[in-house]
């Protein structure tokens, strides 16, 4: 998230035109997909065209406007602005900016926070920073019935995606990460979200970017509240996994590691 100037010139392809807004993945991003399509056609600069989505209380600038020697998230912080290169990855991070205001206000929040009282001084950004990068850029959020949630986190993939398939029609995976989202412009089965655990079950309701927004506490993230999962056998995420023989494949569902005895 704060190294943005050694990957300036990243190239600019895939676009806009390589999103397919009738994936699941992209379900909470369909409607901002209509607006994508129209603008992209006017060949706006990167910030402009997300400026022109609407307002999410930030304003996206063009990468030269962050200052040198700031670290990004002080400066979005600060300023209210976010950095924008002319990159897919910049753009779905505008993106989710424009549908998850107040969720990722809140991850700039306490990384702006964390920054201001230890700085960016040194390899390793401390438990809390890390959480909020991996939230951030290959995060995703559950929400789904008990059953489901308890399968998930013992990774109990047959059952989780063949045994208790119908209650998938109860729960809905909202993918947060605009890294994962990148990913996700060319599918490949062994793309793996990680899915925020958070303190209390969500219900599905319409204000969910305040819910999660409200659920992200520096404490439960620094203890890196995570699990993985792999989302293209989320039924109705794709074709080949209504075959069963889909799942049997150790090298992306994974079993759970087993305690080391000493």
């Amino acid at each position: 998230m704060n190294n943005r100037r050694a990957t300036a010139d990243l190239p600019p392809e895939p676009g806009w035109s390589a999103l397919d807004w009738q994936a699941p993945w992209l379900q909470p991003y369909r409607a901002l997909g209509l607006q994508v399509r129209a603008l992209d056609r006017q060949g706006l600069a990167m910030p402009d065209l997300l400026n022109r989505l609407g307002d999410c209380g930030r304003r996206f600038v063009p990468q030269s406007a962050l200052p040198e020697g700031e670290a990004y998230e002080s400066f979005i912080a600060r300023s209210g602005c976010v950095p924008t290169r002319e990159h897919m990855h910049d753009g779905l991070n505008g993106l989710v900016w424009q549908r998850f205001a107040r969720t990722k206000a809140r991850l700039n929040a306490l990384q702006a926070q964390a920054i201001a009282q230890a700085g960016v001084v040194g390899a390793s950004r401390g438990p809390l920073r890390d959480a909020l990068t991996l939230f951030d850029e290959n995060g995703a959020v559950l929400l789904a019935p008990q059953p489901l949630w308890q399968a998930l986190l013992q990774r109990q993939w047959q059952r989780l995606f063949v045994e208790l398939r119908p209650l998938w029609q109860q729960a809905q995976l909202i993918v947060i990460g605009h890294a994962l989202l990148e990913k996700l412009i060319t599918p490949r089965k062994p793309i793996t979200a990680h899915v925020f655990c958070p303190p209390q079950p969500w219900p599905i309701v319409d204000n969910i970017d305040e819910v999660i927004a409200d659920s992200l506490d520096a404490a439960h993230l620094a203890g890196k509240p995570f699990t993985p999962l792999p989302v293209l056998g989320v039924p109705g995420w794709w074709q080949e996994n209504q075959q069963v023989s889909f799942y049997d494949d150790p090298d992306v569902f994974r079993s759970a590691r087993r305690p080391q005895i000493s």
